[in-house]
């Protein structure tokens, strides 16, 4: 299966998990779960888009800065809800506004405290998926997941780092295949590849010494090695995506079961 994004103006990183096989022969049910990049300044084409595919909740995982940054598109008759996690990068990491500043400052701290980017986003990660407020967080997430009777959207900003993690934990949990778990998650670097593009150039052309800029490139990849290695640990705390669900977050069998139900064909 190739991953494909919806055609929406102003979203290239928003696809419709609908469609992905699993291990047991069924697959997710289309126009439920959807994972997206922000939603801000969006055409009325977009968000009457999104009304006509089911869109009826929601949920922006940004910090309080990104969404002043870049304030959060409300769809009339959506539910929104702010549940904001630990953020992968200092916002403005990938931002036009006020770049320079933001990224010397950032790609100093990160060089000096982990060496390169891989290592911080590696621990990054593990704060989301580990750390207390993190769990507590997730667990709030898969508290809207098994409540939804419509079709639940979820954002960060690039639509990559904790968008990608929820995403990981819910295929997970509903029986995708770990191969297809990461295709779906660098499948962002492919859909934003023009967006990159002329991220990198301007990062090219600013003058930032080149060891900094090694790191900050990275940032902007959505590396498979990253979603692997958090798979790793899971399995290495927990032994699969579905017992860390379960012991970390607090989900029953009946939950498994109920979300499986409700969400495969």
């Amino acid at each position: 299966m190739r991953i494909q994004r919806l055609n929406l103006k102003k979203l290239d990183n928003t696809r419709d998990l609908g469609g992905m096989p699993t291990k047991d022969g069924r697959k997710i049910k289309r126009g439920k779960l959807i994972r997206s990049g922000r939603l801000y300044k969006l055409p009325v084409q977009t968000t009457d888009a999104l009304k006509s595919i089911g869109v009826t909740t929601v949920i922006d995982m940004r910090t309080d800065r990104e969404r002043l940054e870049y304030p959060p598109a409300l769809i009339d008759g959506v539910t929104h809800v702010h549940l904001p996690l630990v953020c992968t990068a200092t916002t403005g990491i990938t931002h036009q506004k006020s770049m320079a500043k933001t990224l010397m400052s950032e790609s100093k701290r990160i060089k000096e405290e982990f060496g390169n980017a891989d290592n911080y986003m590696t621990s990054m990660y593990s704060i989301i998926l580990f750390d207390d407020d993190g769990k507590k967080r997730l667990k709030t997430f898969f508290d809207y997941v098994l409540k939804e009777e419509g079709c639940l959207l979820w954002c960060c900003n690039a639509g990559k780092d904790r968008t990608g993690i929820c995403a990981m934990l819910l295929e997970g949990l509903l029986g995708v295949d770990e191969k297809l778990i990461v295709e779906d998650f660098a499948a962002t670097k492919r859909f934003q590849r023009h967006k990159r593009a002329a991220q990198r150039f301007g990062l090219f052309i600013s003058p930032i010494p080149l060891r900094f800029k090694h790191i900050l490139y990275a940032f902007m990849d959505a590396k498979p090695q990253y979603i692997r290695g958090a798979i790793s640990q899971i399995k290495e705390k927990y032994g699969s995506i579905e017992n860390y669900c379960k012991q970390a977050l607090g989900l029953t069998d009946e939950d498994v079961q109920f979300l499986k139900d409700k969400y495969l064909e």
